[in-house]
């Protein structure tokens, strides 16, 4: 499951169906109340914004909330920004927003129905709406990858766009990983130079929920590893020259902590660039939990040193302090 935020549970919080306050200077973590997972951030003008999962048995995943941010520490929830009553060919199993913003629409990228195999409807989707908290409605009627290729359900997509204006399709679960180019209008994928479609870029100790970004002209790849349901849920990383790699496993940067939570996985990233910090956002299990969809969004520092590798993330109680864009 898929691609930047408790000590402060839902009490914590004067919470409303609109709006969630954090009377903090920290975010706190879990970042806003209820189970939630494989969150995608994104920075939209002045605004934070993150899309997680809602962590439930795979029959009522039919809907993605959104929340939004100032200054990451006071959230607002968008409910149902999308749901299955837009998609008609999604059941179940609606997971791992990923959502870009080209020319003046938003489009959110999902995953639906949790295919076993070819046989099956369902694999990626793309929605498009006009603003950021939609309402999202199908974009082309049907998924955008309904198959297996090289392996990869068709689950955890994420979307690049690289220096050149050309976006990608990052996705895929069952411990493969394809990239794919998309075409202009997102309907669409588009065959690369050499005739293929779907180009395999497994790094070592890869499951699922890729992430890519770049940093002083290199490419930074992450993914998580290990069970979704177990402690060994992690995030890791490699960096190379090109989108298409090739990628060796640097290490973990991101794992649980026994005395904070378990299950530490699945995330995007925040890079607010006028001041140039860095934050993780990724979903982990509370201490208190054993149900394994009881999943929650949480915040921290990401850093790199200098010769750019990423430190290891220290999970945290407090989360992060607050900041403007």
């Amino acid at each position: 499951m898929k691609k930047i935020i408790a000590l402060l549970m839902p009490m914590a919080f004067a919470v409303s169906t609109s709006t969630v306050h954090a009377q903090v200077k920290t975010s706190g973590n879990p970042i806003f109340p209820g189970w939630y997972a494989d969150p995608e951030a994104a920075v939209f003008g002045k605004t934070y914004w993150v899309y997680p999962t809602f962590s439930a048995p795979y029959k009522d995943q039919v809907f993605l909330d959104a929340f939004s941010s100032k200054d990451l520490v006071n959230w607002k929830k968008h409910p149902k920004v999308l749901d299955t009553s837009a998609v008609k060919w999604a059941k179940k199993a609606v997971w791992a927003p990923a959502i870009v913003k080209k020319d003046k629409e938003y489009f959110l990228f999902f995953g639906a129905n949790d295919i076993q195999s070819d046989q099956e409807v369902g694999g990626i989707g793309v929605a498009v709406a006009k603003r950021p908290e939609g309402p999202y409605k199908d974009h082309i009627g049907k998924p955008l990858v309904d198959k297996f290729h090289n392996g990869a359900q068709p689950i955890d997509q994420f979307v690049f766009k690289d220096k050149d204006g050309q976006y990608y399709l990052i996705y895929g679960g069952w411990k493969h990983c394809n990239i794919a180019k998309l075409s202009d209008d997102f309907k669409s994928l588009v065959p690369f130079d050499d005739g293929e479609t779907y180009k395999e870029i497994t790094p070592d100790n890869y499951v699922e929920g890729p992430y890519m970004f770049m940093r002083n002209g290199k490419y930074y790849f992450m993914w998580s590893e290990g069970g979704w349901t177990g402690p060994d849920y992690s995030v890791a990383y490699a960096i190379s020259d090109s989108p298409m790699g090739p990628f060796k496993r640097i290490g973990k940067i991101l794992k649980q902590d026994p005395a904070i939570a378990r299950g530490a996985g699945h995330h995007s990233v925040i890079h607010n660039e006028k001041k140039d910090l860095w934050y993780i956002v990724y979903h982990r299990r509370p201490l208190t939990e054993t149900d394994g969809n009881h999943r929650e969004t949480s915040i921290d520092v990401m850093s790199f040193d200098e010769n750019g590798l990423i430190r290891p993330v220290v999970i945290t109680k407090e989360g992060v302090t607050a900041q403007k864009l």
